[in-house]
């Protein structure tokens, strides 16, 4: 068993693994800590839950969050090869890189749609597609956080996906429709047109209750 946040050191199949703790992220869901290495990301209990179920519910979304990762990258979508899992805590290779958030443009938002469409003709639902997920390494745009991620094969959950990914484009880029056009000629490569046409769905579901809330 790895003893995952003592220190910088840990065992991995026999072999220690050092490196420096280079940052440390506190979420509502997990607490991830990058090393020079790998990354370790461990699920945070949820006291208002029995504590039995808590464990078990931590195990089961750990190990669901590792096959989909496996999974999307069987696809030909790049994620971090998962060294170890143990318990609620998983171990990856850490992906060195470029924030997709500080160098987004058109090409980039191209290749996005296209990755996300691989994984929706698999039923993967990422559940948080925004920059602040991805990384850029060699040409590879890397989804890096499954946490959140689940199987479905209905439309609505995959019009979602689209649906934050716009709408975090809209919130964080002057140039947001340029880029949501490139996602899109990317998305539809590969994907399902129906899937789009429900991602503006439910913007526009959106918009009317904003607009029946102000009157």
């Amino acid at each position: 068993m790895i003893d995952v946040f003592s220190d910088s050191s840990f065992i991995y199949k026999g072999e220690i693994i050092k490196g420096k703790l280079l940052r440390k992220y506190i979420g509502g869901e997990a607490i991830v800590e990058i090393y020079e290495n790998v990354v370790l990301k461990k699920r945070i209990p949820k006291r208002y839950r029995i504590k039995e179920l808590d464990t078990s519910l931590r195990k089961k979304r750990t190990k669901t969050e590792v096959k989909l990762m496996s999974l999307a990258r069987k696809q030909g979508v790049a994620t971090p090869i998962v060294l170890d899992v143990v318990d609620d805590t998983i171990v990856m290779e850490r992906i060195d890189g470029l924030p997709v958030r500080d160098i987004l443009n058109e090409e980039i938002c191209k290749s996005i749609g296209r990755d996300l469409a691989k994984m929706h003709n698999m039923n993967i639902v990422h559940g948080d597609v925004t920059p602040m997920n991805l990384i850029l390494k060699e040409n590879r745009i890397y989804f890096v956080d499954f946490g959140l991620a689940f199987i479905d094969s209905d439309i609505e959950p995959k019009g979602v996906d689209l649906h934050i990914f716009f709408e975090a484009l809209r919130a964080y880029y002057d140039n947001w429709e340029n880029l949501k056009k490139a996602f899109l000629e990317g998305y539809l490569e590969l994907g399902d047109k129906d899937v789009i046409d429900r991602a503006e769905e439910i913007a526009e579901r959106g918009r009317y209750v904003k607009r029946v809330s102000q009157i």
